[in-house]
């Protein structure tokens, strides 16, 4: 019987090692030290942020290009839309319904307009996918 405890004992410790070492490679994936957008949703990077959830974080843009701009960014990180898979559908329908919440949010008109570029050559600068959140003036400098 004592043999057994300890058996027990030993392959429980053994799946909560695996478990543990499974989380944080996992993590790495999320996370790419070298984007910018990682960096202001770890912390590292300081940002004004507007609304946060669990998978999402919303900041205010640093070059504004309209009376409201703000960034609506998955906390996964994925560089642009070809590198999306099925798993990420939800994600994508959590920043449509998140750019909703914020629209609701807006003083006078809640109309905006949701801009996502999709590569260097149609004005992606950062590789990890995110929304332009814009509202409050017009967008002559931003017209699609």
């Amino acid at each position: 019987m004592r043999n057994s405890v300890i058996i027990v004992f030993v392959s429980i410790v053994l799946a909560l090692a695996l478990y543990i070492n499974n989380s944080k490679s996992s993590k790495r994936e999320i996370m790419n030290q070298d984007c910018v957008f990682c960096k202001i949703i770890s912390g590292q990077i300081p940002s004004k942020i507007i609304e946060e959830t669990d998978d999402i974080i919303v900041i205010k843009d640093i070059q504004p290009k309209a009376l409201v701009h703000y960034l609506i960014i998955p906390k996964k990180h994925i560089a642009n839309i070809q590198s999306c898979t099925q798993q990420d559908q939800a994600l994508f329908g959590s920043m449509l319904l998140m750019a909703q919440k914020l629209s609701a949010s807006l003083a006078g008109s809640q109309e905006f307009k949701l801009i996502s570029n999709n590569g260097a050559s149609v004005g992606q600068s950062v590789f990890h996918i995110h929304m332009h959140f814009l509202s409050g003036s017009s967008f002559q400098k931003y017209e699609v």
